[in-house]
């Protein structure tokens, strides 16, 4: 008798805050528009996609996931706490913090890095990778890279110059691209190169010098966007993940 199975698909860890925000709703409701397109991306591209809200679960929850995923997505979300950058507690636009998720975070990038895992930080997912391996953050931008007040769109269209060809084909920057930050990298951190910069210098993405690890200021996972520009992100992750950790 013969048996047959089916190639496991690979495991995509996207680690986010919360499911629900009562202190910020209308915020929890932005966030879900943008979870939901990566979702669905990810898994039309073939991904097994595990969300987790790490706010709202012990930390050993996101650990024991990242260290079982092909690839990581770190998505947006609030300010990383400032404790963690040496950063004053207080500065234009603080809110609410999560630290325990911030550390958990953290740890997935450390965990990454160590085991050659794939990641990809999107906004907030940028900074924690930036914060993680030691650089600092501009805590309120002077210039707008967010909530531009024109109807329920608070989304700034913007253009990138790539700077360094770390990202491939991945990025277009002959496309607009979706901002909705306030905060941004300061001091870039070692073993981090700049990839792309907004028209005012800000950083608008990063690639690590010899990991797979890569951070894009904006949201490639806008609605309007997320087949073609998340889409290329995606498969990028595909095409640097190892043989699939789950098919052992």
């Amino acid at each position: 008798m013969t048996s047959s199975t089916t190639p496991a698909r690979p495991l995509l860890a996207v680690l986010h805050l919360r499911t629900r925000r009562p202190h910020d709703p209308a915020f929890q409701v932005a966030l879900d528009a943008l979870n939901a397109p990566t979702l669905r991306v990810a898994a039309e591209l073939g991904w097994d996609v595990v969300p987790v809200a790490s706010a709202e679960l012990p930390p050993e929850v996101t650990v024991e996931l990242v260290d079982r995923a092909d690839a990581v997505v770190l998505m947006g979300g609030e300010d990383v706490d400032p404790s963690f950058y040496g950063g004053p507690s207080t500065y234009p636009g603080s809110g609410h913090h999560e630290p325990n998720a911030d550390r958990a975070h953290v740890d997935a990038v450390h965990r990454c890095l160590a085991a050659g895992t794939p990641l990809l930080g999107i906004c907030r997912g940028l900074q924690v990778l930036n914060v993680a391996l030691g650089g600092t953050l501009v805590q309120h931008l002077a210039s707008s890279h967010r909530h531009r007040a024109e109807g329920d769109d608070h989304f700034v269209r913007n253009r990138v110059t790539v700077t360094h060809d770390g990202l491939g084909a991945a990025v277009d920057a002959s496309q607009d691209v979706r901002c909705a930050h306030h905060q941004a990298v300061d001091r870039v951190a070692d073993g981090l190169v700049v990839a792309a910069r907004a028209a005012d210098g800000v950083v608008e993405a990063v690639v690590h010098e010899s990991a797979p690890i890569t951070g894009v200021q904006w949201h490639p996972e806008h609605a309007e966007t997320a087949d073609l520009q998340l889409g290329a992100l995606l498969r990028r992750l595909t095409e640097q993940a190892p043989v699939a950790h789950s098919a052992s």
